[in-house]
């Protein structure tokens, strides 16, 4: 039988795949956008998501060894794959609409998600809801910088 964290972690890994659905037009829209000076951190950015992926799959690993196989088990599972989902389409959906404000809400639903998803894990892995944190922590300040590029980008909204 295969590990849950193998399966766990080859599914985060497929679903990241998805995010390079993009075609070099899109990325180019993006490029040419102004960008708020304080900035800086934009080339760390795959860096700081493959962690919070990283550490989203460990989470949902420590969940199911909780109660594998489980009804609420499997409904965890699934609020997990929809927070990842909803992630990895920020981007192709804000590029392929050319839409900052596509961006934007997913980035708030995602952030509903995960709050969401915390608060139901809580009781089952407190280890587990810590894990979220550089979710909780990052994807604000990710929605924050897409509403910034909103308003230096007006015609872009």
């Amino acid at each position: 039988m295969i590990s849950s964290w193998i399966i766990i972690g080859a599914v985060t890994f497929f679903v990241a795949l998805g995010s390079f659905f993009i075609t070099p037009r899109d990325v180019k829209w993006f490029a040419q956008l102004s960008r708020p000076r304080w900035l800086v951190f934009e080339p760390l950015i795959p860096l700081i998501w493959t962690v919070i992926f990283i550490c989203g799959a460990i989470s949902a690993n420590i969940v199911w060894q909780k109660n594998p196989g489980g009804v609420i088990t499997w409904l965890l599972m699934a609020l997990y794959l929809l927070v990842e989902v909803i992630t990895v389409a920020y981007i192709p959906l804000m590029l392929r609409f050319r839409s900052l404000k596509v961006g934007e809400i997913l980035g708030i639903f995602g952030l509903i998600c995960a709050v969401v998803l915390g608060i139901c894990i809580l009781p089952i892995s407190p280890l587990a809801a810590l894990l979220l944190l550089p979710y909780l922590i990052w994807t604000p300040i990710g929605t924050y910088t897409t509403e910034e590029l909103r308003e230096l980008n007006p015609q872009d909204a």
